[in-house]
């Protein structure tokens, strides 16, 4: 009688496999998760930078930056009333006439930006003419890094852990 030769797989060779392919899932998930949080924090400055620079542009026509909320569910930004003493002119625009989202759409965006008043140590805030800080806030929870933040007099920070352990995730 002749024996015939099998074809296929044994359950060991695919107990093997399987495992070899799980074991290498779980070293490169992470680190893409990582790659893709990376560059969602560089969109995030770059659209820190972009509106700092139209920040400076609007103070150039009015004389003052101008501080802005964006809701985080529509998008839509409105303009901070500042005190009659510190306005444009004593006017607070109806429309904030600055990209106020990270990336092409809001939709799709990561972040939301926001401007307000700079902090100062001393006397608590100072004029919205004299400092602008904008704020990239993220749409889904980011611990190490949290809220990118940036002023018009160039000082750099973060809300997240970063902060105190590795300032280079906030600002490389």
């Amino acid at each position: 009688m002749k024996k015939s030769l099998s074809r296929g797989f044994t359950l060991i060779e695919l107990m093997v496999t399987v495992a070899i392919i799980g074991i290498l899932a779980a070293v490169a998930y992470p680190a893409y998760t990582d790659s893709v949080i990376k560059g969602r924090r560089a969109t995030a400055r770059t659209a820190l930078a972009e509106l700092l620079q139209q920040q400076e542009r609007y103070k150039t026509q009015r004389n003052c930056y101008i501080g802005f909320t964006t809701d985080s569910g529509t998008g839509v930004a409105t303009a901070s009333a500042p005190s009659p003493s510190t306005a444009c002119g004593g006017v607070t625009p109806s429309a904030v006439p600055m990209k106020v989202f990270s990336g092409e759409n809001f939709a799709d965006s990561h972040y939301r930006l926001e401007a307000a008043t700079c902090p100062d140590g001393a006397s608590g805030t100072l004029s919205i003419a004299d400092c602008v800080l904008v704020s990239a806030i993220p749409k889904r929870a980011d611990p190490a890094v949290g809220t990118l933040s940036l002023t018009s007099t160039g000082v750099k920070s973060c809300t997240g852990t970063a902060l105190t352990s590795n300032r280079k995730l906030c600002w490389p």
